[in-house]
């Protein structure tokens, strides 16, 4: 007998491929109750990395912060205003929403916030930011579709985008902090 079942990675691309027509194919009719979903899925991602990135902030001597792995990348302070800054400005965005903050505000925290007691404050207060902005959004609004980047795109896109974004940056700060013999508190 022929087994017609996909082999394991088969069936994780007919699962992701199979999420990601989903996702695409959300009508702008689309009920509340999908906006709500995303909304919530939005809100517990984001808290997760509040939590790492916060204790990542934590970990690092004040020292490191100045830190990078070579020259022409992000230094450990500027990863993490990046990331506050995506907290004010870019994460509100996936919803569409305007960010408390411009991009050219962004780039300046990250170029001139440095030292640890201010990047912290600044992280901690991008996430509340972010949650703020996101628990008053309606979810019967985020089913449509918005131009973001010169082309039109879902809700579903766009918080897949940012979060994949910031998951990114979340990566490569655990990669600094293992470069400096720092073990994520999570992971202890």
């Amino acid at each position: 007998m022929t087994n017609h079942m996909p082999a394991r990675g088969g069936r994780l691309v007919l699962t992701l491929a199979l999420a990601g027509a989903l996702l695409a194919g959300l009508p702008s009719a689309a009920s509340a109750q999908d906006g709500a979903a995303l909304k919530a899925a939005y809100l517990a991602d984001i808290e997760v990395m509040r939590g790492k990135f916060l204790g990542l902030a934590e970990a690092f001597p004040a020292e490191t912060y100045s830190w990078r792995p070579m020259e022409g990348v992000r230094s450990v302070s500027e990863v993490l205003m990046l990331i506050a800054g995506e907290g004010f400005a870019f994460a509100p965005v996936a919803l569409g929403l305007e960010g408390t903050m411009s991009f050219p505000e962004m780039q300046a925290l990250e170029r001139d916030v440095t030292e640890k007691s201010e990047v912290i404050d600044y992280l901690t207060r991008g996430f509340a930011s972010a949650q703020e902005q996101l628990e008053g959004v309606d979810p019967a609004t985020l089913t449509g579709t918005q131009m973001v980047f010169g082309q039109e795109r879902t809700t579903a896109d766009m918080v897949l985008l940012v979060a994949g974004d910031m998951h990114e940056h979340l990566g490569q700060l655990i990669a600094y902090a293992r470069m400096n013999q720092i073990v994520p508190p999570w992971s202890r």
